[in-house]
């Protein structure tokens, strides 16, 4: 039996029941395949089905305001997916006629999607025998085939894809790509992989060889940097605030934040009293700081050493908030928790 038809038949058995299988409607998939980036399936379902709700169709996302479609994105991260999204859809609606592209070379072209989203949409929705290759894919396919190149290099990336598409079959390829995701997902797992019950246990080189830890290889290029965050929070005749939308390319963008210093160690009282007086023209306020323990927000690429600074004061002039509005501004999941855990 060959490795297709082996998989398609665990997967006629072990399939999850989730809410975009029973669908071939390609704006649906588009949906769950750009939410379930950087993302498990339990925490981007209740995403999937509020997105489904508020904006039913294509021409429903692309008339919201990018603000609303940030605010519903919240706590998902990784928001360029959701700005993309949106862009996308206003694509698709105002030079595509509403029709979505139905081949993987046109959906290809969509912002914020790459290889792996363009393969599933066009299989699953098009029946085009185009091969998926996530992180599953490559942990599956690495072991079973003993195969030691990086998956993040180059070579690794056009070894596995050239292996995948000469695995899928061409017959029913949406139905080969979500097995083989369900498979890495729900056996070859990264960590305590089901090696003893597993359907390619006996061939698998990995298994045999002892080498299911090692692989898949991925090469460490990512160098993490340390910023440090100080969010001043205003606190204004007792019901107002200060708030600012973070317009510049980069973590967060069009989300809004407190007033925001960023400095190159970490501030003392004294440092941003003077600071805080400086940029905002204040000669009268009390400050204090709410986490005595600098809080680590911990992003792909990047550790933000985070302070929050409570400034009272009655003579801002800045255009401020109410207080009770807060909750209606799209906010990074960071802020969000400072909010709960301030309880303005």
């Amino acid at each position: 039996m060959n490795f297709s038809k082996k998989l398609i038949n665990w997967y006629s058995v072990n399939k999850r029941d989730l809410p975009w299988r029973k669908t071939q409607n390609p704006y649906f998939i588009w949906l769950s395949e750009i939410i379930l980036q950087q993302t498990q399936v339990k925490q981007g379902w209740p995403y999937y089905s509020k997105f489904t709700a508020n904006y039913p169709t294509v021409f429903d996302l692309a008339a919201a305001k990018e603000e609303d479609v940030l605010n519903l994105w919240q706590g998902l991260g990784y928001y360029s997916r959701a700005r993309n999204l949106h862009a996308s859809a206003k694509y698709i609606v105002n030079e595509l006629d509403g029709i979505f592209p139905n081949t993987y070379k046109e959906i290809k072209k969509l912002k914020g999607v790459g290889d792996y989203t363009a393969s599933a949409i066009a299989s699953i929705c098009f029946n085009e025998p185009t091969a998926v290759v996530d992180g599953n894919v490559y942990r599956v396919l690495s072991r079973v085939f003993g195969i030691e190149t990086p998956i993040n290099s180059t070579l690794g990336i056009k070894e596995f894809k050239t292996l995948a598409q000469k695995l899928v079959d061409v017959k029913q390829p949406a139905t080969f790509n979500q097995a083989i995701m369900d498979f890495g997902s729900q056996v070859c797992k990264p960590k305590q992989p089901l090696c003893e019950t597993c359907i390619f246990n006996s061939t698998c080189l990995a298994f045999n060889l002892n080498k299911v830890s090692a692989l898949p290889v991925k090469l460490n290029k990512t160098k993490i940097t340390e910023k440090y965050f100080n969010f001043i929070v205003f606190l204004v005749d007792g019901d107002l605030t200060l708030i600012e939308k973070r317009t510049k390319k980069g973590i967060w963008q069009n989300l809004y934040q407190f007033p925001l210093i960023e400095s190159k160690k970490e501030l003392t009282l004294m440092e941003i009293t003077k600071r805080v007086k400086v940029q905002f023209e204040l000669s009268q306020l009390e400050i204090r700081l709410f986490n005595k323990d600098v809080i680590t927000h911990k992003l792909s690429h990047q550790h933000l050493k985070t302070k929050f600074w409570v400034v009272s004061t009655s003579n801002l002039t800045a255009n401020t908030t109410k207080i009770k509005d807060l909750n209606n501004y799209p906010v990074p999941v960071l802020i969000q928790n400072f909010i709960n855990d301030f309880n303005f």
